[in-house]
């Protein structure tokens, strides 16, 4: 197997090397000990294609694959790991809508993520089950053309700032095969979010539980 990086990798790993090394390491300490989100920043990183890395380019994703990112996180996270920890984060949350969502869906959400003029959060962990996704009790019940969410989410990165929230929600049987996945965006009645959580570093990427009561979101927002 040729281990060897493409001429291309090594150039997008050089982009992400110097962008780390310039705009995000100098002021690496600042955004911690301020918790600052470096929203401008994530918008530059965004502008190199690092908003949807491994999102299709028909929705303006860079069409990169896994290695590719990894590579371009690597390089990130020596400029401010906390940081590049929440892009990895949001292109996660971009990916499952860019993999999994209609047509429509994508085209509505995903221009927006690429360019981080929106942001994403990825919503599994919950109070009592942590991260196993058998075990979550969030439920989304069925009301006409809407899904009626009630429960929680805990510790999730960009909680509280993020424009989309991409959730794992309970719509069947209790395990792992009832599960469903809505994209609830900010401003939803019935959503609400936790005070900011108090960390030892990791200050940059906000951080909170995210809340549903009767939140009601259109079924056309299920994944």
């Amino acid at each position: 197997m040729d281990f060897e990086l493409s001429d291309e990798q090594r150039a997008f790993q050089e982009t992400a090397r110097t962008f780390a090394r310039d705009e995000m390491m100098p002021s690496a300490r600042d955004w911690d000990e301020g918790e600052i989100f470096p929203v401008e920043t994530l918008r530059k990183a965004a502008a190199l294609g690092f908003g949807g890395i491994y999102v299709k380019d028909d929705v303006g994703g860079s069409a990169l694959t896994r290695l590719d990112a990894t590579l371009i996180f690597e390089e990130l996270a020596q400029g401010c790991t906390s940081t590049a920890a929440y892009i990895s984060i949001h292109n996660m949350a971009a990916w499952m809508i860019d993999a999994f969502a209609g047509d429509a869906q994508r085209r509505r959400f995903l221009p927006k993520l690429c360019t981080m003029e929106h942001f994403a959060s990825y919503c599994l962990t919950e109070p009592d089950s942590g991260s196993d996704a058998a075990s979550l009790k969030t439920r989304a019940r069925r009301d006409g053309e809407h899904y009626v969410l009630d429960g929680a989410k805990a510790f999730i990165s960009g909680g509280g700032v993020s424009d989309v929230y991409v959730c794992m929600v309970r719509t069947g049987e209790i395990g792992p095969k009832g599960i469903s996945c809505i994209v609830v965006e900010n401003g939803t009645p019935g959503l609400t979010f936790g005070a900011q959580e108090k960390k030892l570093g990791w200050k940059s990427q906000p951080t909170a539980m995210v809340m549903f009561e009767n939140c009601r979101v259109p079924v056309a927002n299920a994944v």
